[in-house]
């Protein structure tokens, strides 16, 4: 039994502590530009973010500094003004397009309410109580709806809040919930001035006969809008039938830069840049959608456009995206419609725009073994962009014990099969213990989505896997974002597994071929994200120290959903799975999700609003679910200890399946155990209603649930028969 100091010891080097110490680095969620006097010197200001693990919550706190041009060859010299300064309740905070004025929401702590201040050098010059006004419901302060803009006279503000509704009556026995609140025809998001002032520009939605999830999807039917203000009149700016996003003017007025997608389709995309002249109302694509990705240019993918992405001139642009397994910073000129990576080539994997004012570039620069910088840069005139001259003005260290490179993954060409044609590369993030004696356990994490990728950011807890003795491979398998749209779409029909009731993708004669898991020349199985993901393992295996007895799966959502795929087909291979929000039934989804177009593209099959899936569909639906082959997983010997996310990842992991070797004096690791085969176990965090397991015979369902002992909603743990 070890002792109170070995106890002391082992916390103080234990995974709680090294996630306290890798999440004390602040990201940096905004900044923003004022011009001081003779326009050499000026003042920036950023907000931070950081866990506050003691009080449990989210700590954000204010930064100033100072910037001065200077005749060096990076331009500018930068120092801190004064102490940060912890932000309390503010919502929304917004600077004029002059710096001179701030609009904050802040929400008042003892009553609830929203106030609306304006500050100015003098201080607090307006200050609104909303909710006392009763003119409308909350403010929108976060996903697509949240906005606060200045007018371009800095004399009125814009937001968007819930529409004002009469207090509700108690429901009668026989009324139908919701059906005395008929929706709005569409619904608007970050809106914007015109440039006279006159009028109002924002993005709205479609959603007859129902709402469609927005979150993380590109692809519903959406407009720009102009609202003229004096005459209540609404005009179309854009495509009748498209998807756009960010509506971001120019600072001359002129020009309307825009992101366009398809509507249907995959959730996410590979998007159209485009831009509306604002006097003759016509659009053009400056940057069109990229089937196949180049060596310089791989295709936009953002979410959305920066607040301020426009350069003094009005004819450049800087913007973020993915770019293979990178997130970079783009400068498109609209003019000759050309894009010049501005970050190609940095050790740092991921670059994202704060702000850009006065041709002056302020970002963050991150990598997985590096926590976020905060840099600026002096854009220069056209043609001569690179190389640009980044200062830093936070500059965080690298931290100790974790390198990383970018693996390709090339599947093999058989020349065989009906998918032997779909060769394309894709790419996984190895991250790796610096420390320790090889090989090393390895945590594979598919990302979720499915179209979705992991950049080359710092991320604490892969940083604090590393720490601790794992090595992490990170896999953006075909269809995931920034490799273009071509791999996006060759996931559409091929998510999961076709009819192959009785066939494993296991086995000593297993090859796996463009796509397909070949067990037999007359058999494919094709396994779309699951063969990707086993192949960038194997790859890894073969080329990195890395341990093949010492395997574990760590993903969420559709990451999830391949993970217990790759759980159903191989239960001997990883010794241990911790996934969180996993889609396991497919056809269990169709009631409660708000995307159910997404489980038919995903199959390939039809989707129409005004019927019910049919028996074929169903059963479609449900044999490319993992829960189908669930009893082909191994039954965890009785004894074992069951855990669920309650809170130290780290912990519940190593507790599951400590696949760091003992400590002297310690008991052994279970692999080493020969009287207990090697099988595992699964933690399902955040319990959901789609994820279910029907009673019975545990020899053919999964096992009974087992609430987390640590506390309601922190985890279901359960046995994978």
């Amino acid at each position: 039994m070890a002792t109170g100091t070995e106890k002391g010891v082992e916390a103080a080097h234990g995974p709680a502590a090294c996630y306290r110490e890798l999440s004390r680095f602040p990201a940096v969620t905004r900044a923003a530009l004022r011009a001081a006097a003779g326009g050499q010197t000026f003042l920036l200001y950023t907000e931070c973010s950081r866990p506050d693990l003691a009080r449990g919550r989210l700590l954000r706190f204010g930064r100033h500094y100072s910037l001065r041009r200077t005749a060096g060859r990076e331009g500018l010299a930068v120092s801190r003004t004064a102490l940060s300064a912890e932000i309390h309740n503010q919502l929304l905070s917004q600077d004029s397009l002059t710096g001179q004025r701030r609009a904050v929401l802040k929400r008042c702590p003892r009553q609830g309410h929203e106030l609306l201040e304006v500050w100015d050098s003098g201080g607090c010059s307006h200050s609104v109580d909303l909710t006392a006004l009763g003119k409308h419901g909350d403010v929108y302060t976060e996903g697509p709806f949240a906005c606060l803009a200045w007018s371009h006279s800095e004399t009125r503000l814009l937001y968007v809040a819930e529409k004002s509704r009469p207090k509700r009556q108690p429901p009668w026995p026989w009324d139908v919930p919701g059906a005395a609140w008929p929706a709005a025809e569409d619904e608007d998001e970050e809106a914007l001035w015109s440039p006279d002032d006159h009028g109002v520009v924002f993005v709205g939605w479609w959603h007859k006969p129902f709402r469609l999830g927005l979150n993380a999807c590109s692809n519903r039917r959406s407009g720009i809008f102009h609202l003229d203000l004096a005459s209540g009149c609404f005009e179309l700016l854009s495509a009748e039938n498209g998807s756009v996003c960010s509506p971001r003017l120019s600072p001359d007025g002129q020009r309307l830069l825009y992101l366009e997608g398809t509507v249907g389709g995959p959730h996410r995309q590979c998007l159209r840049l485009c831009m509306l002249t604002w006097q003759t109302r016509q659009a053009v694509t400056v940057l069109d959608m990229v089937q196949e990705p180049t060596e310089a240019f791989t295709g936009l993918y953002a979410e959305v456009l920066p607040a301020r992405c426009w350069a003094a001139d009005s004819r450049r642009a800087v913007l973020g995206t993915p770019q293979r397994s990178r997130t970079d910073l783009l400068l498109v000129d609209t003019e000759a419609c050309t894009v010049t990576n501005l970050t190609a080539g940095s050790s740092e994997g991921c670059w994202e725009l704060l702000t850009l004012q006065w041709d002056l570039l302020v970002a963050t620069c991150s990598a997985p073994h590096h926590p976020p910088s905060l840099v600026v840069a002096v854009l220069p005139p056209a043609g001569q962009e690179l190389p640009l001259g980044w200062v830093p003005v936070e500059d965080t260290p690298t931290v100790p014990g974790v390198t990383w490179k970018t693996l390709t993954v090339q599947p093999p060409c058989s020349g065989q099969g009906p998918t032997a044609q779909d060769t394309q590369a894709f790419e996984a993030l190895l991250l790796s213990p610096s420390d320790g004696t090889p090989p090393h356990p390895l945590v594979v994490c598919p990302h979720g989505g499915p179209h979705a990728v992991f950049d080359a950011r710092w991320r604490p807890s892969m940083a604090a896997l590393c720490q601790l003795g794992f090595a992490v491979l990170l896999v953006n398998y075909r269809g995931s974002l920034g490799f273009g749209q071509a791999s996006i779409s060759s996931l559409l029909s091929r998510v999961g597994e076709q009819d192959v009731a009785d066939t494993q993708v296991r086995g000593t004669g297993l090859r796996v071929l463009g796509g397909c898991c070949w067990e037999d020349a007359a058999v494919w199985v094709p396994m779309v994200g699951a063969p990707w993901v086993q192949l960038a393992v194997e790859q890894a295996l073969h080329r990195e120290p890395l341990d093949p007895h010492r395997l574990a799966l760590l993903a969420g959502s559709h990451g999830a959903f391949i993970a217990l795929h790759l759980l159903t087909r191989e239960p001997e291979r990883y010794q241990a799975c911790a996934l969180r929000s996993p889609v396991s039934n497919l056809p269990a989804l169709l009631g409660t999700s708000d995307i159910p177009d997404w489980r038919y593209t995903s199959l390939g099959l039809p989707y129409s609003f005004e019927r019910v899936p049919c028996a074929e569909e169903v059963a479609t639906m449900l044999l490319r679910s993992p829960i189908a082959q669930a009893a082909q997983a191994a039954v965890v010997p009785r004894g074992w200890p069951r855990t669920g996310w309650c809170g130290d990842r780290g912990r519940c992991l190593q507790e599951l399946c400590p696949l760091a070797p003992p400590a002297p004096g310690t008991a052994q690791a279970r692999w080493d155990r020969p009287a207990q085969p090697l099988v595992p176990t699964v933690v399902l965090g955040y319990a959901s209603p789609r994820v279910t397991a029907g009673p019975g015979d545990h020899t053919k369902t999964i096992g009974r649930w087992s609430e987390c002992s640590q506390g309601q909603g922190c985890g279901l743990g359960f046995d994978v028969k």
